[in-house]
């Protein structure tokens, strides 16, 4: 199996995980949250998906699904269109009002577009820095792994929260 196959396989996974638990929810439990800080379906399913659209776009040099294919407009959410969800407060939280096929639309879209990258991702490649920002700057590797384990953990956690409002 090549890398990128693996790769590919682990973002199956969340696509699968993730149509399993919004599939069939209507807006009301998207968006319910099981306390006044907590985080809804909805905002974990949106903030997963934008944050691997951000940075799966900015490490393969290509402009993000949310704006190139007009998915901010037409989700319609009062919030930029660069913002991924990251340190959002409890009323921005509650903000994100979405329906399944909104969420599961986007999230399909990003999920094309990541396949799409993932299979020019070659083993050589993985070395190539694709944030300076941080010490040691981060790898195309280190990258692709931290998306994978970010998107993991939310539908993981969306999963937990569809349990308990069951």
């Amino acid at each position: 199996m090549k890398t990128s196959e693996l790769l590919v396989d682990a973002h199956g996974r969340v696509q699968e995980v993730l149509h399993d638990v919004v599939g069939g929810l209507d807006d009301k439990t998207l968006a319910a949250r099981p306390g006044p800080k907590a985080n809804s379906i909805a905002w974990l399913v949106w903030h997963l998906t934008r944050v691997q659209d951000d940075h799966l776009a900015d490490a393969g040099e290509y402009e993000q699904v949310y704006t190139a294919d007009g998915w901010h407009e037409r989700l319609g959410l009062p919030l930029d269109a660069a913002d991924t969800g990251y340190a959002h407060t409890a009323e921005q939280v509650g903000l994100v009002q979405l329906s399944a096929n909104q969420l599961l639309g986007y999230y399909d879209a990003v999920h094309t577009r990541t396949v799409e990258f993932l299979k020019t991702v070659t083993d050589e490649g993985l070395d190539r820095i694709v944030d300076r920002r941080w010490n040691p700057p981060v790898t195309l590797g280190v990258r692709l792994v931290s998306v994978i384990d970010d998107c993991a953990q939310h539908a993981g956690q969306a999963a937990y929260v569809k349990g308990l409002l069951s």
